[in-house]
């Protein structure tokens, strides 16, 4: 990514984050460019050339009211749902050939103990990000614009690992998901420290279609465990794979974003981002 285009995210983000303070008094495209210092007519071009559509049609797609209009005017079930738009088109691609792999007993016991860890730090539509790869696959990808920050939660993971900061095949093919050719990507492998529950959490998520929405209870359903919602939530925060995992497209079932362990604004900027690109954007219910 070049670096005016994450120039242009992270005033796209400032902005998503004005709107959200400031969301009853529904602001003007001037008031919002004011605040992100750029005159109106630039902010509309910067804005429209990164979502695709304009600011105004973007906001529609994650607005509260939005949501709870889709939430209560849908009427498939959950499966019917992810039939028709999980397993028909091209809107799940890059999910369909992301696949996870548990680490074994003992290395989810010894916390990284005799694992090398490659990591290397990339830019994407969303920001910066650290990526790590184990000789098995990708086993972290976090988003963070101070380094030091993102290294340091990468060592809380993996205590006991050895580290090298180089990047290699498994992160360039995993990176790619941040352009717009995904013929071009491998079946990605993740190779994850959870526990059971979290690894079924983590892989109900990838069948929730690209510019759709679920709720915590959907997931819980999914699972077979519907009286486990709050401990899906605690699941679903602790991913390790940011955007890969889209742990980003689950949000409460009142239509409220919610909170995302790389920032809310960035949530929302990736949600109305999906949507945008999306033909039918659907909430499960």
């Amino acid at each position: 990514m070049k670096e005016q285009e994450y120039i242009n995210y992270t005033r796209i983000a400032e902005a998503i984050e004005y709107i959200q303070q400031n969301f009853t008094k529904q602001p003007t495209l001037e008031e919002i460019a004011k605040n992100v210092h750029v005159s109106s007519f630039h902010f509309q071009k910067m804005f429209t050339d990164w979502a695709g559509v304009s600011p105004k049609k973007f906001l529609q797609f994650i607005s509260v009211q939005h949501a709870k209009q889709m939430l209560r005017n849908s009427q498939s079930t959950l499966f019917e749902t992810a039939y028709q738009t999980g397993l028909s088109g091209t809107g799940r691609l890059h999910d369909l050939f992301v696949k996870i792999e548990g680490m074994t007993p003992g290395e989810f016991k010894n916390r990284g103990k005799n694992l090398t860890i490659n990591y290397s730090f990339a830019e994407s539509l969303f920001g910066r990000i650290l990526v790590a790869s184990t000789h098995k696959g990708i086993c972290y990808m976090g988003f963070s614009d101070d380094k030091q920050t993102a290294f340091s939660e990468l060592e809380k993971r993996f205590p006991k690992a050895s580290f090298i900061q180089k990047k290699d095949e498994i992160q360039q093919n995993a990176l790619q998901i941040y352009t717009q050719d995904w013929s071009k990507i491998n079946k990605i492998k993740l190779h994850l420290k959870g526990t059971d529950f979290q690894l079924k959490v983590w892989e109900a998520l990838l069948k929730i279609p690209t510019g759709n929405l679920a709720s915590y209870g959907t997931i819980a359903d999914l699972i077979q465990k519907p009286k486990a919602s709050r401990a899906v939530g605690t699941a679903i925060g602790n991913n390790p794979i940011a955007y890969l995992i889209p742990c980003h497209r689950v949000i409460q079932s009142t239509g409220v974003i919610g909170s995302y362990m790389w920032g809310t604004a960035r949530k929302t900027a990736i949600i109305g981002w999906e949507a945008s690109k999306s033909n039918t954007p659907n909430i499960w219910v």
